[in-house]
């Protein structure tokens, strides 16, 4: 797997940037790190940056169910399962070790 993979880029190789809406109204400006699949669903990983588009010294990232619809419009969902959300989370750390992994190369 190429870090391309793990973090994807634009043709621009600029990154690839959403604002997340939160339930509470706040909007929040976050670079998409990654979409992958673990089990039979797609998830999406977003890291949460500041005004100056930096991101969080404690490395907070939200993971949400992603899917598109028909139209290729996307939509989020909340990982409510305890199970599920265990399985994400060790696929994206895989996912993190092999980009580690290869960057050494």
């Amino acid at each position: 797997m190429k870090k391309d993979d793990i973090f994807p880029t634009d043709e621009n190789d600029d990154d690839v940037m959403v604002t997340l809406s939160l339930d509470d109204g706040t909007e929040v400006p976050c670079e998409i790190l990654t979409i992958f699949t673990a089990g039979e669903r797609d998830y999406i990983v977003l890291m949460p940056l500041d005004e100056e588009g930096n991101p969080p010294e404690d490395d907070t990232v939200y993971i949400y169910r992603y899917e598109e619809d028909e139209t290729g419009a996307p939509s989020l969902e909340n990982i409510l399962d305890d199970e599920e959300y265990a399985l994400v989370e060790e696929r994206f750390d895989e996912l993190l070790d092999e980009a580690a992994f290869d960057e050494m190369d």
